[in-house]
């Protein structure tokens, strides 16, 4: 291998000698550029090779050309101090007009400080940290791309599939450092956490490198970012293998410094490497580039052609462009002062010809082999990058990712939204991951280290059918139950994996409660909770710290009071379905129905005749005999007949009335709350109450209830107690609780309290996770699963339904305990029926005057007529006196 090697550079050397020969004889002005790398190295050959074909192939297409490169190396030895000292020697003692270097980041960082000392330019195609931008040295220009580049690219990559924590693994250097401020941005844009960062040493032993692993192994995020060196990421990928990191549920995604090296690993950290996942800097393909991979191929088919190489190859070009545009003028440095005793750096002197090169090179622009070669502040600019995935022992193109469209299958692919109803098989081909797993990594498992998740629950004194708390006093061990307990249960077989858990009570050693909901919430913000599961409700000022699953449950705050019928039982109650003016009404109808009638068969009927104090007896015993249906007396003639027919109606319909809704006043009762708004109790000043360790306590305050008017309960029987009482013997008026806990009050309490009013609105009760947890989105899925589930309904039905069976559900009928109020009846509701008695009697009445007149010949037949209608009431004479043509009844025969 060093045969050939030493054969190539032989080859190239002596080309390089007739090319300079060659420019000697043509009488061609040398300019002398240093190129400082590490010698001996892979990338120094395959870059050296670059930089002296690049050379050759221009000046033998730009025989005009005036000027020669002469290209002188200067050996870094692969250390920091070591480029800096070959800098200063070439500057010293070649007077180079420009520098073409370093590989890496952090030599590159001593060396910009030096090249613009000296104003000369500096032109690095491998150093790609972000961090050296920062350093705004205007004689620094990157012949590649910067780090921060392919950030974006990444960003879209994990949004796509959905991951929400990734965890940066990086080189323990500046060429590491630089991307993690670019990238951790690009993450927090979409809403994705880091969790942990894993630095490695650029010099770790493989057992420092099985540790870290270790220790990622028993974290629960399982995707990762590599940015490090080729040779460090080799390494690194071989313990993956071994320890187990690289099987089905891990994600790996790496940088271009390793995906941009690949072809110059070995066979065996490639095989480690099967299943991930790389952005790689895209060569566009042109005529050009292939021939040149011809000639390579052909020439040294035993080393790999890198990128890095091909920016070589275009950085030289431009450095030979810019310096025949620059001319052959002031090729000379203005040395320091020798008698004066200064460093070596500042002996360095100024390059006259710094300046305008740095002009001539900012302007280069031409098609090289890597792609269009402009510099842009300083660098170039990329448009796209190739996403790889390996498999076996080497890479396969899957897509890629373009400035304008994001990530597309092929190039000339129309771009397309990443919309809801969009996979990641719209915009990648087929992809193979770690482990040969069938399907797409959800990037977050539950640690294989046996840790279980600490779930935190509340101590609550009352209302315990949500969430309780027993201590066994022989065995010390605690069991929780409860509907909240229950449903996280049935939430967490429903996750499409298994989680380990263990619940731990907030209590402290006395066994009474830590601390309020907010204290509880906090501690997972601490990290001392994993979650807490319970009645806790979601809230804005919580969700500030932490985060919060869907509702499980639907709530809000309810204000309570006690309800009392308010009808006065008393000895006059039967008077009080009807109104005054319909008892008034129907008194007086019946003895306008009574004297009718007898004005109607008085002349015709018996029953009617006789005395006057016995006519006076028979109306008022006709007239109130109707209301039972049972007058002695008969009727005979037409009008009265149609009469009473008339106000048997109404009577029947005034009867049925008062009966039901006496019946009604007497058997239920008509409850109507003592208190019907907050507003109301406001305006009072009323005590009222609340649950101890709620958030209701600080709703109330900013409601404008002052705290000596608050009080505070822990469990329903105390809350009923303070109810029974009233302010007067220091109770309170009414109650503020939330949903659930109302409904269970009302249950054990029927027909004693109402929910009068909402005046909250929260969103429920939900599982609280820490901010970023990947565990919120799967146990929100599975929440859905179980309320859309009978176990639900299963659920309701155990915890609430049954003491809510003797009452309403006071969630869906705001009025748990409705009042069967009975209204008193009045004459707006049988006006129309003793209206069409009313027409009835004139009708009749009408009819009987207009016979009498036409019977009546002057005054004496009316006196004798009187005479005549006395004598006959007193002995019986209608027998002897012909009847009415008006009448329509025949005489009756007087048996006597």
């Amino acid at each position: 291998m060093r045969s050939k090697r030493l054969f190539f550079f032989v080859l190239l050397f002596f080309s390089l000698l007739v090319e300079l020969n060659r420019a000697q004889n043509n009488k061609r002005t040398e300019v002398h550029i240093g190129v400082v790398a590490d010698v001996g190295t892979s990338y120094y050959d395959s870059a050296t090779l670059c930089v002296n074909l690049s050379l050759a192939d221009f000046y033998s297409s730009h025989p005009h050309f005036q000027t020669r490169l002469v290209v002188n190396i200067g050996d870094s030895r692969e250390d920091v101090v070591g480029a800096a000292s070959a800098t200063l020697e070439l500057i010293k003692n070649n007077q180079v007009k420009a520098i073409l270097g370093p590989w890496s980041s952090m030599q590159a960082h001593f060396l910009i400080e030096i090249s613009q000392k000296a104003q000369v330019p500096l032109v690095t195609y491998a150093a790609t940290s972000p961090s050296l931008t920062s350093l705004r040295s205007p004689y620094f220009f990157r012949a590649t791309y910067e780090d921060s580049f392919q950030v974006d690219a990444i960003k879209a990559i994990i949004k796509l599939f959905g991951w929400r924590e990734v965890v940066p693994v990086y080189i323990d250097n500046t060429f590491g450092e630089g991307i993690m401020p670019r990238l951790t941005d690009a993450l927090q844009e979409i809403n994705v956490r880091i969790p942990y960062r894993s630095v490695i040493a650029q010099n770790a032993t493989d057992h420092e490198i099985s540790l870290e692993l270790l220790k990622m192994m028993t974290m629960p995020t399982r995707v990762f970012v590599v940015h490090m060196y080729s040779s460090l990421a080799s390494r690194f990928f071989i313990k993956a293998n071994e320890i187990g990191l690289m099987e089905p549920g891990y994600v790996w995604i790496l940088t271009n410094g390793v995906a941009d090296e690949l072809p110059w690993m070995n066979e065996m950290s490639i095989e480690a490497m099967e299943g991930v996942l790389g952005v790689k800097t895209y060569i566009q393909k042109s005529k050009n580039l292939d021939t040149f991979k011809a000639r390579w191929r052909k020439r040294f088919s035993t080393m790999e052609l890198s990128v890095y190489g091909l920016w070589a190859y275009d950085a030289i070009t431009a450095l030979a462009i810019a310096i025949e545009e620059a001319g052959i003028d002031d090729l000379t440095f203005s040395n320091a002062d020798p008698r004066r005793n200064v460093s070596e750096l500042e002996s360095l002197g100024l390059s006259q010809y710094g300046p305008k090169l740095l002009k001539t090179l900012s302007q280069v622009k031409f098609k090289g082999l890597a792609g269009d070669f402009r510099f842009i502040n300083g660098q170039l600019q990329p448009s796209m990058f190739e996403i790889i995935n390996v498999v076996g022992t080497g890479e396969k193109s899957i897509g890629f990712w373009t400035e304008e469209n994001g990530l597309v299958k092929t190039l000339n692919q129309k771009p397309r939204s990443m919309s809801a109803l969009s996979t990641w098989k719209d915009h990648f081909k087929q992809i193979t991951w770690p482990g040969e797993a069938e399907s797409v990594p959800r990037g977050w498992e539950i640690p294989t280290n046996g840790k279980k998740l600490r779930i935190g629950v509340p101590k609550r004194a009352g209302f315990t059918d949500l969430v309780k708390v027993t201590r066994d006093p022989i065995t010390n061990s605690t069991s929780v139950t409860g509907f909240c307990i229950e449903f996280f249960e049935a939430v967490i077989r429903a996750m499409p994996y298994d989680v380990s858990y263990e619940f731990i009570p907030f209590e402290k050693r006395n066994g009474k409660a830590a601390g309020d909901y907010n204290d509880l919430v906090h501690q997972v913000y601490l990290g001392r909770y994993d979650a807490v599961v319970g009645d806790t409700t979601i809230l804005a000022n919580r969700s500030s710290y932490v985060d919060f699953t869907f509702p499980f449950i639907k709530s809000g705050v309810g204000l309570i009071a006690p309800i009392k019928d308010q009808v006065k039982r008393d000895s006059f109650t039967f008077l009080k379905p009807l109104s005054w003016k319909l008892w008034l009404t129907s008194f007086g109808f019946f003895f306008i129905v009574g004297i009718t009638v007898w004005a109607l068969e008085h002349r015709v009927n018996p029953d009617f005749r006789g005395p006057a104090n016995y006519q006076a007896s028979t109306i008022l015993w006709f007239a109130f005999s109707t209301m039972v249906f049972a007058p002695r007396e008969r009727v005979f003639s037409f009008g009265a007949r149609i009469l009473v027919i008339a106000w048997y109606f109404v009577v029947l319909v005034l009867t049925q009335s008062y009966t039901a809704s006496l019946a009604s006043l007497l058997t239920s009762q008509q409850l109507h709350p003592t208190i019907t708004s907050m507003s109301s109790l406001l305006e009072r000043g009323e005590r009222v109450g609340y649950q101890r360790t709620s958030f209701i306590f600080g709703k109330l305050k900013e409601a404008g209830f002052s705290p000596s008017t608050l009080v505070a309960f822990d469990t329903s029987e105390e809350c009923d107690e303070l109810l029974r009482n009233g302010p007067e013997k220091g109770g309170i008026s009414a109650a503020f609780l939330e949903t659930p806990y109302l409904r269970l009050l009302l249950g054990q309490y029927c027909n004693t309290y109402k929910m009068v009013e909402e005046p909250f609105n929260i969103d429920g009760f939900g599982f609280v996770f820490p901010i970023g947890s990947p565990l919120v989105a799967d146990v929100s899925r599975a929440i859905l699963r179980v309320a859309e589930s009978p176990k639900a309904m299963e659920l309701e039905r155990a915890w609430f339904k049954k003491k809510e069976e003797r009452c309403p559900d006071p969630v869906t009928n705001p009025d748990p305990n409705p009042s069967l109020t009975s209204r008193q009846l009045g004459v707006d509701s049988f006006w129309l029926l003793f209206l069409i008695v009313f027409v009835v009697c004139i009708i009749t009445l009408g009819k009987l005057t207009l016979c009498f007149l036409w019977k009546t010949e002057g005054n004496r037949f009316w006196k004798w007529k009187w005479k005549e209608f006395q004598q006959r009431d007193n002995d019986s004479y209608i027998n002897q006196v012909e009847m009415s043509p008006c009448s329509s009844s025949r005489p009756i025969p007087d048996n006597n």
